[in-house]
């Protein structure tokens, strides 16, 4: 290499080139036109290599400026700029590491610290509570027979599931014939898997199950359970009433009684199945049955009964429509409460309303020359009359635009008080009222219980009607008087002649003597409420002009039985046809009540019939009922014969 001028080498073999790249003059220019070999080159000024430019971008289409602005508006360029990809990651990372942490958390509570209460939590998902039944308490008389009671029996049931397969057809013959089951209906309960519960039959008598229990059969099993029963021979199924199926008491004493019969089921847990199948026993017991308190009534069994024959017989013979019997003591105790028509508690289905209703306090009637004790009580009590003042009495009276007349007629007699009772005289009885007074004989027929609730709270009780005096008008007061105008039950009736017979002191009717536990230990029910209506002397007066209504010149003289002294009133009313609401088709209704022995009661007995065919007066169509009804309740009680005979009352002002 030669040395140049400034110092540097050239290359021999490039003339006028260095060894470098480029010379002071500037880069060789590529792909350029290049000097000829040794020609000098003009010196050229150092000149800087310029950027590279991206291509540019194709010039934007001007947008076009709204109307009215002039001009063309430059195009909008959105930048995106994309975020680190590790920040996202990482901040991922952090989320799913917390999410994991609080899953991690939780499990270890659920397993570790919360185990045995989830466990608890689960086993009750599958363990439920059930009723276990408890005995009903019975209805009995006052001495200890049932109405109503409640006998043990068995509910038959299958464990498919546990029945072996070699054995489903044992199974079958075996409850079929001995169940009197339809075998293939046996079959389809046997292969109801997955349950483990199947009835096949219930209220199978224990003694039946022992038997199919002793075969051994295998997934066979049963539920002690109890069924209401209803001995046929009490004739009260009126007033006894009915239970459900589920045993809660419908009617009658089973309904009103029924928180005190019903008692306390138990409980016990059982496990139920993926299927909702209940699995009987399969817990443990959690609370023990309280068995129901047998309530006692003050009935006597055998005179019920035979008050409903004789009240039944009697109503058919006549065609009646209805009636009803009530025997009671003077101190208010029902002894027997019949009604007809009634039904039978074992086919309670083929039954009416109107078979089920209790007459005995659900039908009201106007009482009619019964209810003339009344009136004649209050005068004796006031003292504006005596059993002996003499009445002027005629067959008929006017009274306004009415003309009232007595059931016979007869001419203009001269009677004492007691012969008005023992004639049983409208218009006799009439004068008397109005002696009275409309204010006081209202007083007294409310005092004898009228117009308001018996007390017995028995369902579909019918109250009657009294209507204030102050609302009486014209013909109300003669009317009233002698039993027309207002209305009452059976009850009420009797309970104004035990009035009498108790000395001139009502009690109030009771019909539950009491209640008794599982322990045979017997609660006596609370004393009823007593009043006294009228004084001794007056209730004696009333007694022995009722006796003197059963003597030859009274107008129930057929009502005798032998040994006893009877003292009764007899009523015939006029019915209201319940669809016309007027007497014209309502036909009548006929009574008789009264009490014996005469001068020492014991026993009321009152017997009424609803529109009578043929014979409707009142002794001749009630009266025999209550012959009958009064002489067996006598002797059933061994109630004594009368020793002594009826006193001779005057009757007539010339006697």
């Amino acid at each position: 290499m030669t040395p140049s001028r400034d110092g540097r080498s050239r290359d021999p073999r490039r003339p006028g080139a260095s060894s470098g790249r480029s010379s002071s003059r500037g880069p060789v220019r590529r792909g350029g036109r290049q000097p000829r070999p040794g020609a000098a080159q003009p010196p050229r000024p150092a000149r800087a290599e310029a950027p590279r430019r991206r291509p540019a971008d194709p010039p934007p289409r001007p947008r076009r400026r709204p109307a009215g602005s002039g001009g063309t508006v430059p195009p909008l360029r959105r930048v995106f700029r994309r975020g680190d990809p590790r920040r996202r990651i990482h901040t991922a990372g952090v989320l799913m590491s917390v999410v994991l942490l609080l899953f991690a958390g939780r499990l270890v509570q659920i397993q570790a610290f919360d185990a045995a209460e989830y466990a608890s939590e689960a086993a009750e998902l599958r363990l439920t509570s059930i009723d276990i039944p408890t005995t009903r308490g019975e209805i009995t008389d006052a001495d200890g027979n049932p109405f109503a009671m409640s006998v043990e029996v068995r509910t038959v049931f299958v464990d498919p599931v546990d029945v072996r397969d070699d054995e489903r057809d044992r199974i079958a013959d075996e409850l079929s014939d001995r169940l009197g089951l339809d075998r293939d209906e046996v079959l389809a309960r046997l292969a109801e898997e997955p349950s483990r519960y199947e009835v096949v039959a219930e209220d199978v008598a224990p003694a039946e199950w022992d038997d199919i229990a002793e075969l051994g059969l295998q997934g066979v099993g049963a539920l002690t359970d109890y069924k209401r029963v209803y001995p046929e021979d009490t004739g009260a199924a009126d007033l006894v009433g009915f239970t459900g199926a589920d045993g809660t008491g419908l009617e009658g004493l089973e309904g009103v009684l029924d928180d005190t019969l019903a008692g306390r089921p138990g409980r016990q847990q059982i496990e139920t199945g993926v299927s909702g199948t209940q699995i009987p026993l399969a817990g443990g017991l959690a609370e023990e049955p309280v068995p129901g308190k047998d309530v006692r009534l003050t009935l006597d069994q055998d005179i019920q009964w035979f008050a409903q024959q004789s009240l039944a017989e009697r109503a058919e013979e006549l065609d009646a429509v209805g009636g009803s019997v009530i025997v009671m003591r003077p101190t208010g105790e029902i002894v027997a409460m019949a009604d007809y028509p009634s039904y039978s508690p074992a086919d309670i289905e083929s039954s009416t309303p109107e078979d089920r209703a209790n007459g005995a306090v659900a039908e009201a009637f106007e009482p009619g020359s019964t209810n003339k004790v009344i009136t004649v009580a209050g005068a004796l009590e006031e003292g504006v009359t005596t059993p002996e003042t003499v009445y002027t009495v005629p067959y008929s009276l006017q009274r306004y635009d009415q003309t009232f007349r007595d059931s016979e007629p007869h001419e203009t007699e001269r009677l004492t008080l007691n012969g008005i009772i023992a004639q049983s005289s409208n218009t006799g009885t009439i004068q008397v009222g109005e002696q009275l007074g409309a204010e006081p004989l209202h007083s007294y027929l409310s005092d004898f219980g009228f117009g308001r609730p018996t007390g017995l709270d028995l369902p579909g009780e019918n109250a009657g009607i009294l209507t204030e005096p102050e609302d009486w008008w014209g013909t109300q007061l003669p009317s009233v008087s002698f039993g027309q105008g207002l209305s009452v039950n059976a009850v009420q009736m009797a309970g104004v002649y035990a009035t009498i017979a108790n000395d001139g002191v009502r009690t109030e009717p009771t019909l539950v003597a009491g209640t008794v536990d599982d322990a045979g230990e017997f609660t006596p029910a609370p004393e009823p409420e007593e009043q006294r209506v009228v004084g001794s002397e007056t209730a004696a007066d009333l007694r022995l002009m009722l006796e003197s209504v059963t003597g030859d010149d009274g107008t129930a003289a057929d009502v005798d039985i032998p040994g006893y002294r009877v003292a009764g009133k007899t009523g015939t009313a006029n019915r209201v046809d319940p669809e016309t609401g007027s007497y014209d088709d309502g036909g009548y209704t006929s009574s008789f009540v009264g009490f014996a022995p005469a001068d020492e009661p014991e026993l009321i007995v009152q017997a009424v019939l609803h529109n009578p065919q043929g014979a409707y007066y009142g002794a001749e169509a009630a009266g025999p009922v209550f012959t009958d009804v009064m002489s067996f309740a006598l002797k059933t009680l061994e109630v004594p014969p009368t020793g002594t005979e009826a006193p001779d009352l005057r009757l007539f002002e010339d006697q």
